[in-house]
């Protein structure tokens, strides 16, 4: 059968889908419940949405039109949330920008996606108006209620102050779905950072899986301990909004902010990196902390360890192991623990938790396939590169096309994870493809490396890569951070690792320093690949 001429899509059939209508009917539906804590105030919903009207207002007024870049460089504030509502309405693209670049990353970023509007905030005001100058971009600074008089530098934008106006959420410059929401810049391990584009379409539908996968209802109170600025904060600005819950927004990752938070205000949820988990374990202001009511902690990068588990389940946190990447809307995969498989021991719960599971209802297709494009047998044991295709996979590399055609070769998204499939579904990423280290022929995966390291009771933080060797090839190099007070020599824990590894996996050396980490908290290995070119000269040892 056929579609019809008559069976067209049109204005009474078809809307544009765009995360922006998520804001539109719950400030309908909902207008008095509570939508955003930050800095002691709070606002409704419908107080919310003024806000938002009021900086879609202003950045109008500024001559922003459908198709310019609004660049923001702040804290997890209440204006940095309606950001995400306000640039998207006017069919603009928002770039949300790492606070803890360096001025030459920025003015790349502000030069390479063309900004024409900079607005920033006091946490990075001096590398942000530098950077600005550098390539012409008018910048505002948001007023902070803690410092009412602006530093004189940059011009004032005060969103705070509600003149109860009533909002005017028009959609009306949203005319194609796949028209641009977001530009979000790559870290840049491996060069320039790469400009990932997200569409209304793909924003949108991560945002409702996440809905679905996180369990967001309107009882659901969202603690920002993640950053705004990475992935849109993995789609959840706009999904706790599609909910109808309430956003807990704080400025930083902060245990001593944290836990007063998630007591004053009820948090069921929060996100983070797995740093923030450890810096959390070792706070004081845990004490704080009633376990008898549970947190759902959603975490992604380094595989949760016995450790981590048990100490996290002592403090009534539960954990969803998530996946994804920059170019998939943030995660598209997560492992949560059933009901049973919460009453196994720490050790079980561990290996279980180390898997990154399965696609959520809206995110990607994710198959693990060899080197010929083929799916490799659900065993648990074949290697493979993990790759999508589907519905919440970026639009391309901005100003890129080689790159991104590279990416999509053969109809799917490489993402460069080496992984193998358990009988039951559930993907486990075994390694980065460029983090394998081969020694004496043999493949090391530095995760498994990791995971050891891990268990040593005097280990906070592990970081395993590879050094040049002269016989062996390549041989593993481990970076430590250890628990304070805590102390281990190398020759303790070379002893340690040869009790739970193959000879030929134990590090070479052992390094203790502060790990070097990007804004997110992930453990930046290719700094370490770089001192581990160097020779030990002993200094970093305790």
């Amino acid at each position: 059968m056929r579609l019809e001429p008559h069976l067209r899509p049109r204005a009474a059939n078809h809307v544009p889908l765009t995360p922006v209508e998520l804001l539109v009917r719950t400030a309908e539906i909902y207008p008095d419940r509570s939508a955003v804590v930050w800095n002691g105030r709070s606002w409704t919903y419908s107080a919310f949405a003024r806000m938002v009207t009021r900086f879609a207002s202003f950045l109008a007024a500024q001559g922003v039109d459908s198709g310019d870049v609004v660049s923001v460089m702040a804290s997890n504030r209440a204006e940095m949330l309606a950001a995400h509502y306000a640039v998207p309405m006017l069919g603009a693209v928002l770039n949300t920008i790492n606070t803890r670049l360096d001025q030459d990353t920025v003015r790349y970023i502000l030069a390479h996606s063309q900004s024409r509007l900079f607005i920033v905030d006091g946490t990075c005001g001096e590398v942000a108006l530098a950077a600005a100058a550098q390539v012409d971009v008018p910048v505002y600074r948001l007023v902070d209620p803690a410092a009412p008089s602006p530093d004189g530098l940059t011009s004032a934008l005060d969103l705070l102050s509600d003149d109860g106006a009533a909002a005017r959420l028009d959609l009306s410059a949203i005319v194609d779905e796949w028209q641009p929401i977001c530009i979000n810049y790559t870290s840049g391990t491996t060069g320039r950072p790469k400009g990932v584009m997200y569409t209304h379409r793909g924003a949108y539908l991560n945002a409702l899986g996440n809905v679905l996968a996180l369990g967001l209802t309107t009882r659901s109170v969202y603690l920002w301990t993640l950053p705004m600025f990475h992935c849109n904060g993995w789609c959840h600005t706009w999904a706790v909004t599609a909910a109808g819950g309430l956003h807990v927004c704080l400025d930083g990752p902060d245990p001593a902010l944290i836990f007063p938070a998630i007591e004053a205000h009820g948090v069921t949820h929060l996100a983070c990196a797995p740093v923030v988990l450890y810096m959390m374990l070792n706070h004081p202001a845990r004490e704080s902390r009633n376990p008898s009511r549970r947190i759902m902690v959603a975490t992604g990068g380094a595989a949760p360890t016995n450790t981590l588990i048990a100490q996290l389940d002592v403090l009534g946190f539960d954990l969803t192991h998530l996946y994804g990447l920059t170019e998939s809307y943030g995660p598209s995969t997560l492992r949560e623990l059933t009901d049973e498989e919460r009453t196994l021991p720490p050790e079980r719960i561990a290996v279980e938790l180390a898997q990154q599971g399965v696609r959520h209802v809206t995110a990607n297709r994710v198959r693990v396939v060899d080197e010929t494009g083929a799916d490799v047998p659900m065993d648990g044991a074949s290697l493979g590169e993990i790759v999508l295709a589907g519905n919440t996979l970026m639009a391309g590399y901005y100003q890129d096309a080689e790159t991104t055609e590279k990416a999509f070769e053969g109809g799917v998204f490489h993402t460069g994870d080496l992984a193998v499939r358990h009988p039951d579904g559930n993907i486990e990423i075994r390694d980065r493809s460029k983090d394998i280290i081969i020694s004496g022929g043999e493949n090391v995966s530095s995760l498994e490396v990791e995971s050891v390291l891990h268990g040593h009771p005097a280990v906070l933080l592990a970081a395993v890569v590879a050094a040049p060797h002269d016989k062996w090839g390549e041989t593993p190099v481990a970076f430590l951070e250890l628990r304070d007070g805590a102390t281990a020599t190398p020759e303790e824990l070379r002893a340690y690792c040869r009790e739970h590894l193959a000879g030929y996996k134990v590090p070479s050396q052992f390094r203790f320093i502060e790990l070097p980490k990007t804004a997110t908290g992930k453990i930046q290995k290719f700094v370490l690949r770089e001192q581990a070119r160097s020779p030990d000269t002993g200094a970093s040892r305790l």
